[in-house]
């Protein structure tokens, strides 16, 4: 089973094209969706998920049309939205049973079995006496996983599921993710090109509404190898160097700004050729995007 999209758009009441003829094909494992705050990435799994209508366009998962049979999609989807909201003086086992009652899960011994199950893969079976409102940002997204499983689905949506994570809790979600993703259409919705590049297979870069980029990570990278050069400027040549050069990042390193820069040849003296990354693919195709759309059209 996997998920296609074909010629999704959506335009918003104000004007604003979230979604401009939008065309994925996602199998089974983790793809990645990365795209800037407003890209477009919200609109698109709000409509993969049955929450809202495109324009136009058709979305389908094996045999199911998306748009016209949503009850059908309700049933075998999983989705964990960026922001959820929990009753904090519930405990995890609490509410994961109710979860499952409202998801069809009659039986008691078999609920039981199936929350006690959810709790220990998600690693909160020590805290599911615990009220929620106690819980830290991470356990809160490992509840969420835990009740966007019930129901064994085949399709699972994370919109932006490690943002504002630390280090420990990101790792212990990722993990939990790419587990998931073995055997599940699971798609992975976030600006943060590490999480990508550490658990998908397959992934899309997205700006603007529009789709920049398709394809594995790893050949992403190797498509723009030998083509981005840094150098450490003073910041007051800062802007100078962004005129004259394809700069497609900038960092401070030790208080000096780093710039990366994208060009077939070495641009300039003191320029260092830098192993490619996917950080270096996304604000390539951003900036090409960005570009496009400011340059006035003929």
């Amino acid at each position: 089973m996997h998920l296609s999209i074909k010629n999704l758009s959506k335009t918003y009441g104000n004007g604003v094209k979230a979604l401009i003829d939008v065309n994925l094909e996602i199998p089974i494992g983790m793809f990645g969706l990365l795209g800037p705050n407003g890209a477009g990435k919200s609109t698109l799994m709000r409509t993969i998920a049955t929450l809202q209508e495109p324009d136009t366009g058709s979305v389908t998962l094996g045999d199911i049309d998306v748009l016209k049979q949503k009850e059908e999609v309700r049933k075998i989807l999983g989705y964990l939205p960026q922001e959820f909201g929990v009753y904090p003086k519930v405990t995890a086992e609490e509410l994961l049973d109710h979860v499952a009652v409202l998801k069809g899960v009659i039986n008691g011994r078999e609920r039981r079995d199936l929350v006690q199950a959810l709790l220990q893969k998600t690693n909160l079976y020590a805290h599911r006496k615990k009220n929620l409102g106690g819980f830290s940002g991470g356990m809160k997204q490992r509840f969420g996983i835990a009740q966007a499983l019930i129901s064994e689905p085949k399709l699972i949506i994370v919109d932006e599921p490690t943002a504002g994570l630390d280090p420990a809790e990101r790792n212990r979600f990722l993990n939990l993710l790419s587990e998931i993703g073995e055997n599940t259409v699971v798609i992975l919705s976030t600006h943060i090109v590490d999480d990508v590049k550490e658990l998908c297979t397959q992934m899309a870069i997205i700006h603007h509404g529009e789709v920049l980029l398709t394809g594995n990570p790893m050949d992403s990278i190797r498509g723009i190898e030998g083509k981005i050069w840094s150098k450490s400027v003073p910041k007051e040549e800062l802007d100078s160097y962004k005129e004259n050069f394809n700069v497609i990042s900038e960092r401070l390193i030790a208080g000096t700004p780093e710039i990366h820069v994208y060009s077939d040849t070495k641009p300039g003296e003191g320029f260092i050729n830098e192993f490619s990354d996917l950080e270096d693919v996304y604000f390539s195709k951003i900036k090409q995007s960005a570009e496009a759309v400011a340059t006035p059209q003929l």
